[in-house]
């Protein structure tokens, strides 16, 4: 071929790249039809280069390249999902023109993302204080109150355990440290036990919590806790004289004669006769000093031996017929106390509030503990033995603890510490004590890295070790068992079917419980019910705790059991004790224990039934459709709505002389500004359709306070109408991906330690789309997550994510 064959060739292929391109053109135009129709219908009057509404100028953007302006248009597909736009208010697109907008948008750019790995840098992290916890207790068997022990995190957006907002201060380093000194004593225990009282406050618990025939209730009828006693020992359990125990002016708590009794572990240590006509003469007699003569008859003493171990300290239940003194003129006693029935002091206690537990008591020696079996590895028999005996339990700890094979290194600065302990009186375990104390306070246990070569631009695979620690902190928000360790040493772990099947064992486990805890009450937001305390009279703790353990119970039921996610919405079931579900108005369950009890009652399906959510998202005094609404948008449906603008008075309290009316009313009232309606008219209608809960979870037809009926009805700004609970679940159920999408979103934030980026958005949909063949399946969206390409590699340091941003032109 010639010169001007070759060109001619040449100009033939632009020519015919040029008419391909011509070709296509009609295509692109009628694929991005749907679009094209709603941004120039209902987006342009506000989004465009004149008004720069929220900052976006829609004419500005090609809609047929919807991945050069990605950023824009995965938001644009969130507002849309949620109805968020157009604003309440304005003139709306029809459903289905909305749909073609999202599905092509969606199509577009995942189909822009096919072969493209967007990996982000997650920067170095420290164990949050339910890892922290987790970890130690796994580690060496100890338990520690996290609440008590360490420092509030900083959450985002529900989760604490996102590496960015885990920074360390010095106040933050005191407390680790103090927190692993204390753990490193509790799990050696004391080799010269000092003599210590220790006061135990009684906590809410139902009477499951106690042994049957015994009479149960916290805390007027026992208490029970778990405790680690320092040393083998004798040690006393006893009232504390201040205030826990009910001698006034006249001392109920004597006059009825009960049995007390205490168990360790399930056995009875003691048991004695307690109360009576003759305690009653003694307090009426004696005054003060037979205050404490009575206290000295309750003190008892047990031999225990060192390590954690359970205490019940409760009383026999006993007939009704066998007291001679059941009832008190005119049921005075029982409207003091409250719980225990009309005029019945036979439930009268003697521990109020607390017992306090004193010793060791002539202590001797060092049982081996659980905690002590996890650490001792080896016992020397004799002096020579013990530094190498030191030095195996610390390569072994520090291996388990640093969650990668221990170094020489390691070790070596692990014994200069055991050498300083092991010059105190307690010889060679207080020196271990300082070792175990060491390893726990070391920046390899306290914090989780993941570094990038200081000059790398591409990211990378994880090594083994790496990801068996990821996938534990996601599962288990703890460090990685033997199990996944050995396989990570054979690097089999990172093959796809070796992954699935640790999934399916860790699901499994009791440590996924931490998926309850830890991911699906920060996402809901259920986890802090005490921040809403109800003024109604009949709401006290113990329903609080009937919702805690509802709500633990059902999650559990979903996730735990590898159910479809959609259940969270659907499902009719519940568990429920015989006082929720008097709360509830159903009346065939009996009983304190809670059990798994089918629903009959559509109204009460799913989360949108439960107590927990109902009273999270009420006020004291009243319920919140703007709460429930918002939380129905973010938490469901995936689209938050933004919050109110600075300087909003936001109060629908009743005014001082004002007649009473519905919240409804008071809200109908608020939107009557546009300007309020514009957001008000998204998020009130889902809130208002379960306005026939009240803030403590009972179902109601009328307004008891505005003595008005509930109207639940609502319009939602799609133009749908709907009434009440039932049809609110079935509008969330209408569209079979969006919920699964926002469980998917969540998960992975929690996974990643990061917020998930608009980039991330088409590997979200598109484990939603494989999981759709398993009914979405919890199982099947964690797999799609860790055998994604953003859990299993580290991106670069410098990296920072492309965000699609138009300048604002003067």
């Amino acid at each position: 071929m010639g010169v001007s064959d070759s060109i001619l060739g040449h100009g033939l292929v632009r020519l015919s790249a040029a008419c391909l391109l011509l070709a296509s053109a009609p295509v692109l135009a009628q694929q991005s039809a749907p679009a094209s129709k709603v941004t120039e219908g209902y987006c342009l009057k506000c989004h465009n280069a004149t008004d720069w509404a929220g900052g976006v100028a829609m004419d500005t953007l090609d809609v047929t390249k919807p991945a050069a302006s990605a950023e824009v248009w995965e938001n644009a597909i969130k507002k849309l999902r949620g109805r968020l736009m157009p604003p309440a208010g304005e003139q709306q697109p029809s459903q289905g023109d909305v749909d073609a907008m999202v599905s092509y948008l969606e199509g577009s750019l995942d189909k822009a993302a096919v072969g493209q790995s967007h990996v982000t840098h997650v920067p170095i992290q420290r164990l949050n204080r339910n890892e922290f916890v987790a970890t130690v207790r796994d580690l060496i068997g100890v338990d520690i109150d996290a609440k008590q022990a360490l420092p509030t995190e900083v959450e985002v957006e529900g989760f604490s355990n996102i590496a960015r907002a885990l920074t360390m201060s010095p106040s933050f380093m005191d407390q680790y440290l103090t927190a692993a000194r204390h753990a490193a004593r509790l799990a050696v225990g004391e080799p010269v036990a000092k003599l210590a009282k220790v006061t135990i406050p009684a906590t809410t618990a139902g009477a499951s919590a106690f042994p049957l025939g015994t009479r149960g209730v916290m805390p007027r009828g026992g208490i029970r806790f778990s405790f680690v006693f320092p040393a083998d020992g004798e040690y006393h359990f006893n009232v504390p004289e201040e205030d826990f125990i009910d001698m006034g002016l006249y001392p109920r708590g004597a006059q009825t004669a009960a049995t007390l009794v205490i168990l360790i572990d399930g056995v009875e240590v003691v048991r004695k006769d307690i109360g009576g006509a003759a305690w009653l003469d003694i307090a009426d007699r004696d005054g003060p000093s037979g205050r404490k003569e009575l206290l000295a008859k309750v003190a008892s003493s047990a031999q225990v031996s060192a390590g954690r171990h359970d205490v019940v300290m409760t009383y026999i239940e006993r007939s009704r017929a066998l007291s001679n003194d059941a009832t008190v003129g005119g049921g005075f006693v029982g409207g003091i106390g409250g719980g225990y029935g009309p005029g019945r002091v036979s439930d009268i206690p003697i521990i109020q509030t607390a017992v306090e537990v004193e010793g060791p008591i002539a202590p001797h020696g060092l049982s081996q503990s659980d905690s002590r079996a996890r650490i001792f590895v080896c016992k020397p028999t004799k002096a020579t033995d013990e530094r190498p005996c030191a030095e195996r339990i610390a390569r072994t700890l520090a291996t388990r603890a640093y969650r990668r094979p221990a170094s020489d290194s390691d070790v070596q600065r692990l014994m200069k510490l055991y050498d300083l302990g092991r010059q105190d009186p307690g010889g060679f375990d207080s020196g271990v004590t300082e070792l175990v104390t060491a390893v726990l306070s070391s920046p390899d246990f306290l914090y989780r890295a993941l570094p990038t070569g200081a000059q790398a631009t591409e990211s990378r695979l994880l090594t083994n070790l790496e990801l068996a620690s990821r996938l534990s902190f996601f599962l288990w928000s703890t460090g990685p068992d033997q199990t996944l360790l050995d396989l990570a040493a054979a690097n089999t772990l990172s093959q796809p079917a070796v992954m699935q099947a640790q999934v399916t064992r860790m699901l499994k486990d009791d440590r996924a419980r931490a998926l309850v805890e830890n991911f699906a009450l920060g996402w809901l937001n259920l986890d802090e019910l005490d921040k809403v305390e109800p003024t109604d009279p009949s709401f006290n703790a113990a329903m609080r705790s009937n919702f805690e353990t509802e709500i633990r119970l059902f999650l559990s039921s979903v996730l735990l059991q590898d159910r479809s996610v959609t259940d969270l919405i659907n499902a009719n079931w519940t568990f429920l004790n015989e006082s929720l579900a008097r709360q509830y108005g159903i009346n065939d369950v009996r009983g304190p224990q809670f059990r798994r009890v089918q629903l009959s009652d559509e109204r009460r399906f799913g989360l949108l039934g439960k107590g927990a959510v109902l009273l999270r998202t009420s006020y004291g005094d009243r319920t919140s459709p703007v709460l429930r609404g918002a939380w129905v948008l973010g938490h469901l449906i995936g689209t938050p709505p933004a919050p109110p603008p600075p300087n909003v008075n936001t109060d629908l309290g009743v005014k001082d002389g004002a007649a009473y009316t519905t919240v409804r009313a008071r809200l109908e009232q608020h939107r009557k500004s546009p300007s309020c309606n514009a957001c008000h008219g998204v998020i009130d209608p889902p809130g208002l359709a379960l306005e026939n809960f009240d803030n403590t979870g009972r179902w109601r037809d009328v307004d008891a306070a505005a003595k008005a009926p509930i109207d639940s009805s609502t319009i939602l700004t799609s133009g749908k109408v709907i009434k009440g609970p039932v049809e609110l679940r079935r509008h969330l159920s209408a569209t079979p991906d969006q919920f699964p999408t926002t469980v998917t979103t969540r998960l992975m934030m929690y996974a990643l330690n990061r917020e998930v980026e608009y980039t991330d958005m088409p590997l979200v949909r598109q484990i939603v789309r494989d999981a759709s063949s398993s009914n979405y399946r919890f199982s099947v969206l964690i797999n799609g997550i860790v055998n994604s390409d953003a859990f299993r590699r580290q991106g670069p340091e410098a990296h920072e994510a492309p965000r699609q941003t138009v300048a604002r032109t003067p």
